[in-house]
């Protein structure tokens, strides 16, 4: 029952994102560049990997983004970026996050995601805004999930 809340959650997160309007002072920071790498599968069920970074958050933050393409991984430095994507709803935008987890305590200010954000103008992918409240909706939806991550060790 609650994975079904999360994946509707979720959903309705990515969907959010996808249609976005242009009305923030957030701009597009970064540049277009591929890079691979693979998804660390830590343990999670302590309060922190091997490498420090907080296991509820890191966990809580690849099941966020499991629907997308994750472009890199670093748990080391708490580091999660996604590839570029469109929604089939949205094929003249595209949009990327990077997820920073600057902890080893399962702390709101100890996560921060940056939506950037793209626009097909005259045949070049063009920088466009992000809604302040983007970034906040999933850093809320992980921190959510990390909880709930938490809580369910616990028990």
């Amino acid at each position: 029952m609650q994975a079904a809340a999360l994946n509707i959650t979720r959903t309705i997160i990515i969907g959010s994102i996808l249609g976005l309007s242009a009305c923030s002072s957030l701009p597009f920071v970064g540049k277009e560049e591929k890079q691979t790498g693979t998804l660390n599968t830590a343990s999670y069920d302590t309060k922190t990997t091997a490498l420090g970074v907080n296991g509820y958050l890191w966990r809580a933050a690849l099941d966020t983004v499991s629907e997308l393409p994750v472009a890199s991984t670093d748990s080391t430095g708490g580091v999660i970026s996604t590839d570029w994507f469109t929604s089939d709803t949205a094929p003249n935008e595209r949009l990327m996050m990077n997820i920073y987890i600057m902890d080893d305590q399962l702390r709101a200010d100890a996560l921060r995601v940056m939506v950037h954000r793209q626009i097909m103008t005259d045949g070049s992918w063009t920088p466009a805004d992000v809604k302040a409240s983007t970034n906040q909706q999933l850093e809320d939806t992980i921190l959510l999930r990390a909880r709930e991550l938490r809580i369910r060790a616990i028990d």
